[in-house]
């Protein structure tokens, strides 16, 4: 293929990057802010923690203008529920609404349009305490908190997303106890996701309600799936259940099709959940689907791993190219999953809303040259243009991410940025792949 270019996209297709509250903006116990189960999960497990990370509340006018300066003009962020709403609900703490209108206008004024993301894995630790998602009362915490910010800022904000990677924090979160708050098994899991998935439909009708001529989506993180051995019919049926369960349940649900009991039936145990007329509160219209990929995976099934029945085989076993997650350089990973999933019928518009890779950057005579970040970028887009030539119904690129950030259970090594950040000074430096970005933008 010929070198990338920007207009091989189309003149409107959307660029942009994507970052998030937690991740970037510190001022964790600023300005009236509540605890999140992260500021729980980190500070009083004695993990690495986001208390300052990049300190974005405090520098996000620097922060937005040096982003206006390497052409990007759509930025994807969410916001902090607690710093809104301390408690969960109830009371607003006006301070932090008018952080998120300060940013907005920002934003606005520098001709940066703002894609806003209502939850980003930051729960209030308040309610967390009272079960969090497994409790189904979270349907109305969450539809409260979403009013909230739609009435607060939908004025101005065009763009909005539900939930980010609802299936990762669910598992990571609630079943494996990897991530805030911490919780493991399925008693936990189970239910959490029934009511996430209520939400991110509720949601978006509640956005959609307030404001009519807004788009209105949400986000999967989408995983190409393939068997260890193509001919062993367990690895292959080992596939099917991990698919299931890790990028279908939130995208089936929402265009009407269910829960894909079929393929993995252990996910019957949500019917216990299941109230009359849930079947129709699981659905939506949304006006789009914001996708993210970054690998593949390879599957094997194992005996030994309870319920589902298969293992990953991971990159650094396997002895292929991969980056500072383990997570394999695959970019044709990108074309297969927008190919399966942009297939399906009544799929709206699709976003990549994240793709990137974590590389051990350094700094050399105040440069940094990741030549690696960059190539991955390259290859990523190039599948995506293939997957958009063939008809999949594609309409925007956002680069996970602008800054160096606080990268959850792996702390501060992981770097994903276009912009390195020294967490001790605070000290911002474009990568060559923030300079190749900007000039790709450019053309």
């Amino acid at each position: 293929m010929n070198e990338l270019l920007k207009s091989d996209f189309g003149p409107d297709f959307v660029w942009g990057v994507s970052a998030s509250s937690y991740q970037i903006e510190g001022a964790h116990d600023c300005d009236g802010k509540g605890k999140s189960i992260w500021d729980v999960f980190t500070n009083e497990g004695k993990r690495a923690h986001a208390n300052i990370s990049c300190d974005f509340y405090n520098k996000y006018r620097d922060d937005l203008r040096l982003m206006r300066s390497l052409n990007i003009r759509n930025f994807r962020f969410s916001l902090s529920w607690p710093r809104m709403i301390p408690n969960g609900t109830g009371m607003l703490n006006m301070k932090g609404i008018d952080f998120y209108n300060r940013l907005i206008d920002e934003c606005l004024e520098l001709g940066i349009e703002p894609w806003i993301t209502l939850y980003h894995w930051d729960l209030p630790q308040a309610l967390e305490d009272k079960g969090g998602w497994t409790n189904r009362d979270i349907i109305g915490w969450f539809s409260e908190y979403t009013e909230v910010c739609a009435r607060s800022f939908g004025d101005r904000v065009k763009h909005w997303m539900v939930l980010n990677e609802p299936m990762v924090f669910l598992s990571t979160g609630y079943m494996l106890g990897m991530h805030a708050p911490g919780r493991m098994g399925l008693g936990n899991f189970i239910p959490a996701v029934h009511h996430a998935a209520i939400c991110q439909a509720e949601g978006g009708r509640i956005l959609k309600g307030l404001m009519p001529t807004a788009e209105v989506g949400t986000t999967a993180s989408l995983t190409r799936f393939e068997p260890q051995d193509p001919n062993d019919e367990d690895d292959v049926l080992a596939v099917r259940r991990v698919n299931a369960l890790v990028n279908r349940v939130f995208i089936e649900a929402p265009l009407g099709l269910g829960y894909p009991f079929n393929d993995f039936d252990a996910l019957l145990k949500l019917q216990k959940y299941m109230q009359p007329g849930d079947e129709v509160l699981l659905k939506h219209d949304f006006d789009f689907f914001g996708f993210h990929n970054y690998t593949r995976e390879i599957i094997k099934h194992s005996y030994f791993i309870p319920v589902i029945n298969a293992d990953i085989v991971k990159a650094s076993k396997r002895k292929v190219p991969a980056t500072e997650m383990d997570w394999e350089i695959y970019p044709d990973a990108m074309y297969h999953v927008l190919k399966e999933f942009g297939s399906y019928e009544n799929m709206p518009k699709i976003y990549i809303t994240e793709n990137g890779a974590a590389f051990p950057d350094e700094i050399a005579n105040g440069k940094i040259h990741d030549t690696a970040r960059v190539e991955f970028l390259k290859n990523n887009l190039k599948s995506v243009l293939k997957a958009k030539s063939e008809g999949i119904n594609i309409h925007g690129y956002f680069v996970w991410t602008f800054l160096d950030n606080f990268e959850w259970a792996e702390g501060f090594r992981p770097r994903f940025g276009l912009v390195h950040v020294d967490f001790e000074t605070q000290q911002r430096t474009v990568k060559d792949s923030g300079l190749w970005y900007s000039e790709f933008l450019r053309e």
